[in-house]
Order: structure tokens, then sequence, then C-alpha cells
């Protein structure tokens, strides 16, 4: 394993709202799927925000869902997606540019890791990530925050996961990782307040500051 240097941190962000603009399409989606499932549970944006107060796939499992039926269900609605459409939060271009000169970057998402690779190298910043863990490598992003803690040989104190929602912030605390809440993603600035993360960043900028400065 490779020890960093005592100032690096590792930073895990979350794809889509934290990343990526990808609400409305990843809504419609949704819908879509379970309605070919037979299970609509879910009739707009804010059923679909309700979801990810937790782990997207035990939320789906918690409602009734076989995982294994979605997956095939939801592979048909994917295909038509217009990947095209999903755009990055452009002001945390040069951010993660910079992060990247002194720290460790990765993502960890619910999404596909390919969806997230060729999105990120359509807009070149695909080079500021050390690797991507998406959904074909585990469900749970409790799981792979451990797993890459371990790999990179960092401690849960100079580990922050950046999500949107209230369940990546849940699912970062139970890892034991400092908790950062990205409040121009899905969830908003009011929700994820509510989750108590251990920052509450309104601007990607912010990210900055935060990487820079080590809390007591």
């Amino acid at each position: 394993m490779t020890t960093l240097n005592p100032q690096t941190k590792l930073l895990l962000f979350d794809f889509d709202g934290v990343l990526v603009d990808s609400l409305e399409i990843y809504a419609k989606s949704m819908i879509a799927t379970l309605e070919i499932m037979g299970k609509p549970i879910i009739k707009n944006r804010e059923d679909y925000l309700a979801l990810f107060e937790e782990n997207l796939y035990a939320a789906l499992e918690r409602r009734g869902l076989d995982l294994g039926e979605f997956f095939t269900a939801s592979s048909r609605i994917l295909e038509e997606i217009d990947y095209l459409a999903l755009q990055p939060f452009f002001p945390l271009i040069p951010v993660l540019k910079k992060l990247q000169e002194e720290h460790s970057l990765l993502v960890i998402s619910s999404n596909s890791t390919e969806v997230i690779r060729n999105t990120l190298t359509r807009h070149d910043f695909a080079d500021c990530f050390r690797d991507i863990l998406g959904a074909d490598r585990g469900l749970g992003k409790k799981e792979k925050i451990e797993q890459v803690m371990a790999r990179e040989n960092m401690p849960r104190e100079r580990t922050y996961y950046i999500g949107d929602t209230t369940g990546d912030i849940r699912e970062a605390k139970q890892a034991g990782v400092r908790t950062v809440a990205a409040a121009w993603g899905w969830h908003g600035r009011e929700r994820l307040a509510a989750a108590g993360p251990d920052y509450l960043l309104d601007c990607p900028q912010e990210l900055l500051s935060l990487a820079g400065a080590a809390r007591p």
C-alpha cells in the first residue's frame, strides 16, 4: 500500500448531483422503469428524491422491489437515455483540477462506472480522478468507502465523502468519514442540513478551503 503525504486527503465524490446535473433525466427514467415493472411506486420528482434518503437500492428493496427485476427493466430504459445531455457543474471542473494536484480524488456512485467515465472524459476532467467505483463495483457506498480507505491506506479523519443527498451523508457517516454536503445538488441546503453533515457547502469553490484546512 502507498503511504501518502500527511497533508493529503482522500476526497470521494458522488457523481449525480455533485459532478453533473442529471436529476430530471434519471427521475424520468426511474418512473418509466417502474411503469414497465408494473410497480409505479413513484409518480413525480419528489417521490424520486425520497428514494435518496437512504441508499437507493436499499430504498427500492424496502419498497418491495426485486433488484434483479429492476436492473433488467432499467437496462431497457437506460439504453434510450441521451447521455450527451448529462452536463457537469462547470464551475467545479477547475476546482477539481486544482484539488487533484495535492489530494487523491475518486468517484463513488450509484450510477454505472461506464456512464461516469464516458461523461468525465467527454468534458475533459476524467484525469482528475484516480478511480471510479460505480454500481457495478458494489451497490453500497459505505462498503466502497471502506474499501477505498483500506486500499489507499488513508485514515478516516483524512477521508471526505462529498454527496448531495441525505442518503449520501448517512452512508458516509456509517463509514466513519468526514461528510461534506453539496447544496448545489439534488436535496438542497435545508434538507441536507437536517442530516447533520460535518460540512455544508453552497458552491464548488468552497472545496478549496475545505481541502486546505485541517479540522481540529
